[in-house]
């Protein structure tokens, strides 16, 4: 019998892996960049990297997913289908669990079509149910490098109103905000700069990572992607590519009149989210006591809205025993990877 879990969340622009052993103690995450949008071979391209990585070979397997959503799929079911093919060949093995949300954990080579809107972008229900676990009653909230969740937490159960992507961006569970692929112009349409309110350009000439770099907010280890114009993750770079959101050359205005100009962006996309929040623990009657439990590269995002709220704050990563091994990334901005090693280790599916 394998000694380890490895769980793996496979998204739409990053690949994300947690060892677990097998009494769910976590012992290393990783990320790699995953543009799959570019072809499945950079799936195995990234699969690759960290199967060379771990801390032991002979390990069992559990996925979840949300890459499925890349428009190089027909749709779907073709993702969901063409994903688990390819896990099977990168792994040598064709069966392997396979998280499908409420209906728990399928063998992938059991998969058959009623179980695909299932499994689709189901990875949020890990990461809410393992909290679920922990705690009675708590709002949790994943800010990633692309989208938010947030999920109600009532009587150690994930009380969520939608399940598809579809059902959860109208009852606010799913916001599609993130901290670092997020274009500006998806964030602003008009901001507070230099004394007037100025109309925001709709090109992709900056993201959010921009914004959070002038903040000096981002971990550039969790910054794996491109910039909208290629070049350089700098300070200077970041302020002229937010200067042309205004119309702006660089030279317009000062590097700290560019850093104004990103903490008023920041305001606006976390008032978004913190409105979102609201929405949900509106649903509880005393909701006076809720903890916000934060998870995903932007959980500095949810202390502060407890802090404003005046509610407590819970990082993810309290909630597990900490890596041994020194990585970028930690259990916290990996959490759907984790909690799918750990789900499935409970399952007893290994």
């Amino acid at each position: 019998m394998a000694n380890h879990m490895i769980g793996w969340d496979i998204g739409g622009a990053h690949l994300k892996a947690a060892c677990l052993n097998q009494v769910g103690e976590v012992l290393a995450v990783y990320q790699e960049p995953c543009p799959l949008w570019q072809g499945l071979d950079t799936l195995e391209k990234a699969l690759t990297v960290i199967l060379a990585r771990l801390p032991e070979q002979d390990c069992q397997h559990a996925i979840t997913m949300t890459g499925e959503l890349v428009d190089l799929f027909a749709d779907r079911a073709q993702g969901v289908q063409d994903i688990i093919t390819l896990m099977q060949q990168v792994l040598g093995r064709h069966s392997f669990a396979v998280y499908a949300g409420r209906l728990g954990f399928i063998a992938a080579d059991a998969i058959v079509a009623e179980h695909i809107d299932a499994i689709a972008s189901a990875n949020w229900l890990a990461s809410a149910s393992y909290v679920a676990q922990k705690l009675e009653l708590g709002l949790f909230v994943d800010i990633g490098s692309t989208t938010t969740d947030i999920l109600l937490l009532t009587q150690h159960q994930v009380n969520a109103l939608g399940y598809t992507d579809f059902q959860r961006l109208v009852s606010s569970e799913l916001v599609y905000t993130g901290l670092v692929r997020t274009a500006v112009m998806a964030v602003v349409q008009s901001v507070r700069f230099a004394g007037a309110d100025v109309g925001v350009m709709s090109e992709y000439f900056a993201t959010m990572a921009d914004v959070y770099r002038l903040t000096h907010e981002l971990n550039e280890a969790h910054d794996q992607n491109e910039t909208a114009d290629g070049d350089a993750k700098t300070e200077q770079a970041s302020a002229r590519r937010l200067a042309r959101m205004v119309g702006c050359d660089l030279q317009d205005f000062t590097l700290q009149q560019w850093q104004k100009l990103a903490d008023a962006i920041r305001e606006q996309q976390l008032s978004r989210i913190q409105i979102a929040c609201q929405k949900q623990l509106q649903r509880v009657r005393d909701n006076l006591h809720i903890p916000l439990v934060g998870a995903g590269i932007g959980r500095f995002l949810v202390q502060e809205i407890a802090q404003r709220l005046g509610l407590e704050y819970i990082d993810f990563e309290t909630l597990f025993a900490l890596p041994s091994e020194a990585t970028e990334m930690n259990i916290a901005d990996c959490a759907p990877a984790v909690a799918v090693a750990y789900l499935a280790i409970e399952a007893k599916f290994c």
